[in-house]
């Protein structure tokens, strides 16, 4: 999937600091910093090729990685107005 800008990105993430990008590349991804609630959360859009979007409709899944040894609360959905 590629991330794409959203009108509502407000903000851009880098690298952590310390981040090897020769072990892993990590590159700007576009933000928008919002709230769940009382909580703070943050947005990024991300696009499906023609080969995910056939892998999708053939009952593939959507996967999520998380670098790290646990993962923080995180929500996946699908927004229709992009």
């Amino acid at each position: 999937m590629q991330k794409i800008q959203h009108t509502s990105n407000n903000g851009v993430l880098g690298a952590p600091v310390g981040w090897n990008l020769a072990d892993l590349p990590c590159n700007a991804l576009p933000i928008t910093r919002t709230h769940v609630g009382d909580l703070p959360a943050v947005l990024s859009y991300w696009r499906p090729d023609a080969d995910e979007l056939a892998a999708l409709n053939a009952g593939g899944a959507v996967r999520l990685w998380v670098v790290g040894a646990t993962m923080p609360p995180v929500m996946l959905d699908v927004d229709g107005t992009s």
